[in-house]
């Protein structure tokens, strides 16, 4: 799985549904810190 584009469709999909990490976060009941893993590709090496 390629970290950066997986990253990046997060992001994009988030930023298009004008939520901020947080509020994502709070959706699918992680925290704040596993979005901004997920988006820059933290969680995925």
């Amino acid at each position: 799985m390629n970290a950066y584009i997986t990253g990046n469709t997060i992001r994009k999909l988030r930023e298009a549904k004008k939520l901020t990490q947080a509020q994502l976060a709070e959706k699918l009941d992680v925290s704040d810190k596993a979005v901004s893993k997920w988006e820059t590709g933290g969680s995925l090496r």
